[in-house]
């Protein structure tokens, strides 16, 4: 996982905090700790990530656009404002619907 920079302690929007990128996945790691870590993702059209695993819960939170995130198997489609749990250990995938930007907060500890 690439290293997080330091962000300054004021107020941001999180889908200010990244771009778009044609073709492209992007992210920008803004936490990276023991406990956890807290990652931007910007999602070009047709864009997304393969079925995987993690070995820890991890929340997603849509921040702009649309996506198919499809967890054991079962498909969801999420828009802006709306999360979901993606459990430790269970298969996932992701998939913009329109390019989309999302938050991705992994819990280890």
């Amino acid at each position: 996982m690439e290293r997080s920079e330091r962000l300054p302690a004021k107020a941001s929007k999180l889908k200010d905090l990244i771009n778009y990128q044609e073709g492209s996945v992007v992210s920008r790691t803004l936490i990276d700790k023991k406990a956890g870590s807290a990652t931007l993702f910007a999602f070009d059209e047709r864009q997304g990530l393969s079925e995987h695993t993690a070995p820890c819960d991890a929340i997603v939170e849509i921040i702009e656009g649309e996506a198919e995130i499809t967890v054991s198997g079962t498909p969801h489609h999420l828009k802006e404002g709306e999360i979901i749990i993606m459990p430790a250990d269970k298969p996932h995938a992701l998939r913009a619907i329109k390019r989309f930007k999302m938050l991705l907060t992994m819990i280890k500890a």
